[in-house]
């Protein structure tokens, strides 16, 4: 099982900042990553289309299709954050997305909140792209998960 990164916010940032998040950037780069593992996986497959039947037998981990580990880890970790935390992350999505600027957070913020359900994880691993309006999100933001990235890999 993978470390899970805990809110690490501290110390309160300066007017010019952006807005004060509820998440941590390396709990938003921990869900980039996973998001990326979970986009890796394909539909299912035509086991009969290749050449090499040993080929063809090893695309199957890449399948969807029963249970996932990745998926389960992604909404177990979605689902263990509060409330502020999940509405943040989707806020962070939609302006990544380019639903807004960073000007327009609030705003964002207040939809996300609106809409807020006990099916956040579902409905995060139901946008395509996640993972890249995530990182466009938190860079808005000032963020990078470069460090992140770097000592996972």
């Amino acid at each position: 099982m993978s470390e899970h990164p805990e809110n690490t916010q501290s110390q309160e940032p300066d007017a010019d900042d952006g807005p004060v998040l509820s998440i941590s950037p390396e709990q938003v780069c921990f869900l980039i990553v996973k998001a990326r593992e979970y986009d890796a996986k394909e539909g299912e497959t035509d086991i009969d289309s290749g050449s090499n039947a040993a080929d063809d037998r090893m695309i199957d981990v890449l399948d969807e299709g029963g249970d996932d580990p990745v998926e389960e880890e992604i909404i177990s970790f979605i689902d263990a954050m509060n409330e502020d935390e999940q509405i943040d992350l989707v806020t962070i999505a939609r302006l990544g997305r380019g639903d807004g600027t960073l000007a327009d957070w609030d705003e964002l913020r207040e939809e996300a909140a609106g809409g807020h359900n006990d099916r956040t994880a579902q409905y995060l691993l139901g946008i395509p792209l996640l993972p890249d309006y995530l990182e466009n999100g938190l860079g808005e933001l000032g963020h990078s998960c470069e460090e992140f990235e770097t000592g996972r890999l």
